[in-house]
């Protein structure tokens, strides 16, 4: 099966969205084993930098471009399609098509890849729901608040 962006973005849940996403593959698998020299440096072009960019700007943000979803630190762009060594060497469609990419959180990303779901127990779905409310002095114990 192959996964586009045109179809991730009919699924309106972020759950949906996952589900779709799914490889289930197995933490300590071999990916690039002795060639994984050749996905890093792949991920240090200017070519994919650009790509990235236009990719996160697209997603406005957005852990698997839901809303209400937004991505607070690092944003990883996952290949919606896993890459092998000949994609790179023979820089395949789904390489460096948006159509075939999308921005995700660390968490997601690791769910995606190895179905980890206790990552997702607890209502635990990568949303932020409210703000902590900032008081003046409240980062300095040995202060008052309010007075």
């Amino acid at each position: 099966m192959i996964r586009t962006y045109s179809e991730l973005i009919k699924l309106p849940t972020f759950e949906e969205r996952l589900k779709y996403l799914m490889v289930k593959g197995k933490v300590g698998a071999e990916t690039f084993g002795f060639d994984r020299w050749l996905n890093q440096h792949f991920y240090n072009t200017e070519e994919w930098k650009r790509i990235r960019r236009e990719v996160i700007i697209r997603d406005r943000g957005l852990d698997l471009g839901v809303d209400g979803y937004d991505i607070y630190g690092s944003i990883i762009i996952h290949h919606m399609n896993p890459i092998l060594v000949r994609d790179i060497v023979e820089r395949s469609d789904h390489l460096l098509k948006p159509e075939y990419l999308i921005s995700t959180s660390f968490n997601t990303h690791q769910v995606i890849h190895y179905n980890n779901e206790e990552m997702l127990k607890n209502g635990n779905t990568y949303r932020i729901a409210t703000l902590i409310e900032r008081l003046p002095n409240d980062t300095s114990p040995w202060k008052k608040i309010g007075g």
